[in-house]
């Protein structure tokens, strides 16, 4: 009876423990930043779970319980609220437990960090003087600070002028230096670190630093690299930011690289070079970068590692589990991650065991909330999951046996047994009042299934399914009955068709009458879906179990062995046939490149299929970064037979990136190209060809200006491509050369103080690359910078013809080399760096000047210059424009018509104190819609104007003075 009853106990707890569940987080605290200047007072952390019943929570500070009690904290739900944080008592992690009557799962951990970000110290920054043309770096420094998340920027002499960035200027994330490649004379300032810190929504900046460039002549410095990134540990599918900068003059130009290897296809390089961005960067991204700095007078490199390593991440993790009483557990856990992470496991929020998890023999004590912990160096995630034990006696109520079996004749049937029990009941079968036993035909399985063969009409009748455990017991019955088995009668038959051609795949098959027959058709094992795959397959309507099939415009793909499946819902019989397709070839495999030269490489492949029909010849085509289309190659030799499996291309472009792919043919076509080849470069060569169009001249005074079309990329031949110029008077024997390393340039400025101006030169350029030189170009003759004018345009003179137009005139310079004037003006009141400029030609004499400022003195000078510069101004010549015309506008005051003239009449305007006296009227009459018309002028309020011998005309009336016309008044008539 005590032994009934504590089943009966355990049965009932099982059966409420199904209506219920443990905790189940739908929200877990997370890493909080909580600044230490907040006026905020609180700070909080969320946790919450579903659970019935509903659970209850409490929270953990670094592993020790919080006190709920005190006043400093208050529950909302699951959520705990801090009031007036401090962080020597509040600062650590905090971990939320929550528990109801199945158990108890630990949150994930959280840690509550103060921010802040201290001032600048309040001392002077020391100046900085730098000679101009030498690189300059500003100390940032930043303050005490946390967490380090800070960007910075640099003010100039006021907030908030924020300093541009550009290919010479550079302000270092990591650690607010500003760099600056050159200085020039216009970086001249003071100049402040701006910091600020997103977490906390706080910036300061520093003291302002003096930066005072000292003049020098200009002198060239090669690069020099200052900015440099360190190894770096990057997690799997972060985005990677990697600075270098580098100082010289001029200013280096930055190429980023990785070391062997393409760069990644995620990679963004920004900052004007200075910034390599890698986005969701992968472990193949890992490797050895490099950045690298030059200019005309050389380079620096930097080389530095990334890896890459990830937090852990479940491949599969565990899932809420119903397991019988006295059953078997083994629980997967797996996790990946770099380094490996290890496994851990909770049980109702307390440590359980590490590793793998498998439990034998479960009781109602195993029950529980069970933890599953993954961690590395780089995290930790948790999988929560409840493990419940079942106990019932068996019950067929939810699934019992089928009520009729069909099994086909001399065919195989398997009648399940699966009723709901807990532990695992045995099984017995009965047929009738027959009990069954394993024997040649007949055999119970595990699961409590019975299995029959071969079945005959003597296997028909009732069959009895009984199950029993330590709870109880129950059966369950079906009736079996035959039918007569499915066969196919005509089989489809190997078929060999030609691409394009029409195939027919026959099939017919005998089946029990009373059962509907289907039709399946696969392909090498797939199922063909007829709906997606309606343009080639098609299957004939059933008539008398015919399940032919129609196979329209055969391709290669179609190819293969096709498998008919005759079918019932008792039994199937299938039977199959082969599909020869004969085409095109298919590609050929294998590619590889050896014997690289600088012209030719040898390519090996290996043979496609044929596809039934002899390969009869190979195209060799290649591409290269300078085109998308691929190109047949010149082989050697040119015509490659179906038999061969080697080639040589020739006439190749030396050091280009190439990639190749082979085509064969056969009497019925030309198949599909291979895969690409692996891309190579062919090896370097001096190049051969010299640069065109050498030219040049002009320029500004005592230089020599050489010009040429740089050569494209596929004549460079090589690394470290570069130009020899070479120039001499015309006369001399001697030739100067210089070497400029930019392949893109095509320009080249001598400076000598002693070049006499307008002096004929000879000049021809090279290319060369690391492999030698090319040949030089034709010679042309070019002319150094002639000299600026010397000379002061005379007889300056200026008119003023309105409030905001004067006219200037003047007498030209002998100077035959001047190509125009520069005519300067400002007001007497702006700086003469804010003049206003005019150009014209060496023909005109004079010019206007327009949109002044209305009783304004203006200063107006003139000057001659050529390509060399500007000659010396003239003498200022000082004028007052007019005052500026009337402002009102004339109110017509009448519009009477007398006979064939029409009579407008209106008030007199009345000029301000700032104004031009009125000296007239002016009246323009003229068609409406029309600019043009007839304009009068009148010193009168009055005037006479014909009437319109068709539509509508527009008399327009202003006010006129030696400022200007004033504003216009109209009327229609």
């Amino acid at each position: 009876l005590i032994k009934k009853c504590l089943i009966l106990n355990s049965t009932l707890f099982s059966e409420e423990g199904n209506k219920g569940y443990g905790p189940v987080f739908e929200e877990q605290p997370i890493d909080t930043i909580y600044p230490e200047e907040s006026s905020d007072g609180q700070v909080s952390m969320n946790c919450r779970a579903r659970a019935i019943p509903f659970p209850t929570y409490r929270w953990k500070l670094n592993n020790w319980d919080i006190d709920l009690t005190k006043e400093r904290y208050s529950m909302v739900g699951g959520r705990l609220v801090i009031n007036n944080p401090e962080k020597s008592r509040d600062a650590g992690k905090y971990v939320c437990v929550v528990s109801n009557i199945f158990g108890t799962v630990r949150s994930s951990e959280a840690t509550l960090s103060f921010g802040y970000l201290d001032p600048f110290p309040p001392e002077e920054r020391y100046e900085v003087k730098v000679r101009e043309g030498v690189g300059a770096v500003l100390l940032c420094e930043p303050p005490y600070h946390y967490p380090d998340d800070l960007s910075y920027r640099w003010l100039l002499n006021e907030f908030p002028v924020f300093i541009p960035l550009d290919k010479r200027r550079f302000v270092s994330q990591t650690n607010g230096n500003l760099y600056i490649a050159n200085v020039e004379a216009s970086d001249k300032g003071n100049y402040s670190c701006f910091v600020s810190s997103p977490s906390i929504t706080k910036s300061v900046f520093s003291k302002f630093i003096p930066l005072i460039p000292q003049s020098d002549r200009a002198k060239v410095y090669p690069a020099d690299i200052k900015v440099k990134f360190k190894d770096t540990y990057a997690l799997l599918g972060q985005n990677v930011t990697l600075e270098c900068f580098a100082l010289g003059n001029p200013v280096p130009e930055l190429r980023w690289s990785k070391y062997l290897e393409p760069m990644p296809a995620t990679a963004e390089i920004s900052m004007s070079g200075a910034v390599l961005k890698i986005f969701n960067i992968q472990y193949e991204d890992e490797g050895l970068y490099e950045c690298e700095a030059e200019n005309y007078k050389g380079k620096d490199k930097h080389q530095a590692r990334i890896y890459v390593q990830a937090a852990p991440e479940w491949v599969e993790h565990i899932n809420d589990t119903e397991k019988d009483i006295g059953s078997d557990l083994y629980w997967p856990c797996v996790a990946t991650g770099k380094p490996i992470p290890t496994i851990r496991w909770l049980k109702n929020g307390v440590s359980f065991r590490k590793g793998e998890l498998r439990m034998q023999s479960l009781t109602f004590d195993d029950a529980g909330m069970y933890q599953c912990i993954a961690e590395n160096a780089h995290g930790i995630i948790y999988a929560n999951a409840e493990l419940k034990i079942v106990a019932s006696p068996p019950t067929f109520e939810l699934n019992p046996m089928k009520k009729k079996i069909l099994a086909a004749k001399g065919g195989r049937v398997i009648i399940e047994c699966k009723p709901k029990a807990a532990p695992k009941p045995k099984f017995s079968w009965s047929k009738g009042t027959e009990l069954l036993v394993n024997g040649s035909r007949i055999r119970i399985w595990d699961d409590g299934s019975l299995e029959i063969i071969n079945i005959t009409k003597l296997d028909e009748g009732r069959y009895t399914c009984f199950a029993e455990n330590n709870r109880g017991k129950a059966n369950s019955t079906g009736v079996l009955e035959m039918t007569e088995a499915t066969r196919i009668t005509l089989a489809p038959l190997n078929v060999d068709v030609t691409v394009g051609e029409n195939a027919t795949m026959q099939c017919i098959a005998s089946h029990d009458p009373t059962l509907d027959l289907t039709f399946i058709w696969s392909l090498n094992g797939f199922v063909i879906d007829f709906e997606k795959e309606h343009e080639h397959y098609e299957r004939s309507v059933m008539i008398k179990s015919n399940g032919e099939l129609l196979i329209k415009n055969v391709q290669l793909r179609h190819a293969g062995r096709y498998t008919c499946t005759a079918q019932t819902i008792v039994d199937n019989s299938s039977a199959s046939a082969d599909l020869v397709v004969r085409g095109p070839p298919g590609p050929p495999g294998g590619i590889r490149v050896e014997e690289i030269r600088d012209t030719a490489v040898a390519l090996t492949w290996s043979r496609g299929t044929d596809n039934h029909s002899p390969i009869s010849k190979y195209t060799i085509q290649s591409k290269t970064f300078l085109s998308e289309e691929w190109k047949d190659a010149k082989t050697e030799p040119s015509d490659i037979e179906g038999n061969m499996e080697s080639a040589t291309v020739i006439d190749l472009i030396p050091w280009m990136e190439y990639e190749f792919r082979i085509i064969a043919t056969n009497t019925l076509g030309t198949g599909e190209p291979s895969m690409p080849s692996q891309r190579i470069r062919t090896e370097g060569a001096p190049p051969n060809v010299a640069p065109s169009d050498v030219g040049g001249g002009g320029g500004s005074n005592r230089e020599l200006t050489i010009t040429w079309m740089p050569l494209s990329r596929e004549y460079h031949y090589g690394n470290n491509f570069g130009y020899i110029v070479a120039f001499k008077p015309f006369g001399e024997k001697e030739w100067r050369r210089v070497t400029v390393t930019n392949p893109e340039i095509g320009r080249y400025v001598h400076k000598d103080e002693s070049m006499p101006p307008s002096t004929q030169y000879q000049v021809k350029v090279k290319a060369f690359n690391n492999k030698g030189d090319g040949p030089f170009s034709l010679t042309a003759v070019i002319y150094s910078a002639q000299d600026a004018p010397t000379e002061i345009p005379t007889d300056v003179s200026v008119k003023v013809l309105s409030s905001s137009e004067m006219s200037v005139s003047w007498h030209h310079v002998s100077d035959k080399s001047v190509e125009g004037y520069q005519i300067r003006y400002w007001a007497v009141h702006d700086k003469e760096a804010a003049a206003q400029r005019v150009q014209v030609s060496n023909q005109e004499y004079s010019t206007k000047l327009e949109n002044l400022k209305p009783n304004t003195r203006y200063h107006v000078d003139v000057s001659a210059f050529n390509s060399a510069g500007y000659g010396p101004p003239s003498s200022t010549v000082d004028v007052i424009t007019r005052k500026a015309p009337p402002s009102q506008r004339p109110r017509i005051i009448s519009s009477v018509r007398s006979g064939s003239r029409y009579i407008i009449t209106w008030d007199h305007v009345k000029a301000m104190s700032n104004e031009s006296a009125v000296e007239g009227y002016k009246i323009l009459y003229r068609p409406d819609g029309q600019h043009e018309g007839k304009l009068f002028s009148t010193g009168k309020h009055t005037i006479e104007v014909p009437v319109p011998s068709d539509g509508e005309y527009v008399v327009e009336v202003r006010a006129h003075s030696e400022g200007g016309d004033g504003e216009v008044a109209q009327i229609k008539i």
